[in-house]
């Protein structure tokens, strides 16, 4: 396993696939995320994973199903603990999101890259 070295601003600001799984480690995963104006990654719960979002560019809505709705910008950072029902909105009808986001431990296959939500759907349900 080789360590990840990058500017991640940039690389999550030119990233245009909706996920892409950038480094996976032992116990940390990075990925990349873009989502289009008014997309929503969809309610998902992760029972042991703690999952860390930074938002590069755009305007974020994050819900927590137990824990009411918050708005986040560039230079944002959020933090779902291990087993919270939440959801990530892109809040503009304009721009697109630029986020990343570190999974503990991975969630994802090593690699993964999804250029739209439906791919990510569709590679879940197999």
């Amino acid at each position: 396993m080789k360590p990840f070295v990058g500017h991640l601003e940039k690389l999550t600001e030119k990233n245009r696939d909706f996920r892409h799984v950038l480094f996976t480690g032992e116990h940390v995963q990075l990925v990349l995320m873009s989502l289009q104006p008014g997309e929503a990654i969809g309610d998902e719960i992760h029972p042991t994973v703690d999952q860390f979002f930074r938002v590069e560019q755009g305007e974020a809505r994050f819900d927590f199903f137990d824990g009411g709705e918050h708005e986040a910008a560039a230079g944002d950072a959020v933090i779902v603990p291990a087993g919270t029902r939440h959801n990530v909105i892109n809040a503009s009808a304009t721009h697109p999101l630029k986020l990343y986001t570190l999974y503990s431990p991975p969630q994802h296959p090593d690699g993964t890259i999804e250029k739209t939500k439906e791919q990510a759907l569709a590679a879940e349900h197999h």
